[in-house]
């Protein structure tokens, strides 16, 4: 699932038995089923990709990637 796309994910039940030990890396709420969630690079020491919801993401066209929005802004400002 690790792929540059501009088309967020819906929940399902694989990916909610996947991920949502840990839930959204973002707002770190857990995932419910329907909610819209994409693969997002941000500051995570350990993976560049997290699977977090799209309303915690902004998608850089220049890229063709998802970022965290927190870490797009500082981005932005370096």
């Amino acid at each position: 699932m690790q792929q540059k796309t501009n088309t967020p994910f819906l929940v399902d039940l694989d990916i909610l038995n996947t991920h949502n030990e840990k839930g959204c890396e973002a707002c770190n709420r857990k995932f419910s089923l329907g909610d819209t969630v994409v693969m997002a690079c941000g500051s995570w020491p350990d993976d560049c990709m997290k699977l977090i919801h799209e309303h915690e993401a902004v998608f850089d066209e220049n890229t063709r990637a998802w970022y965290e929005r927190t870490y797009y802004q500082s981005l932005a400002q370096s």
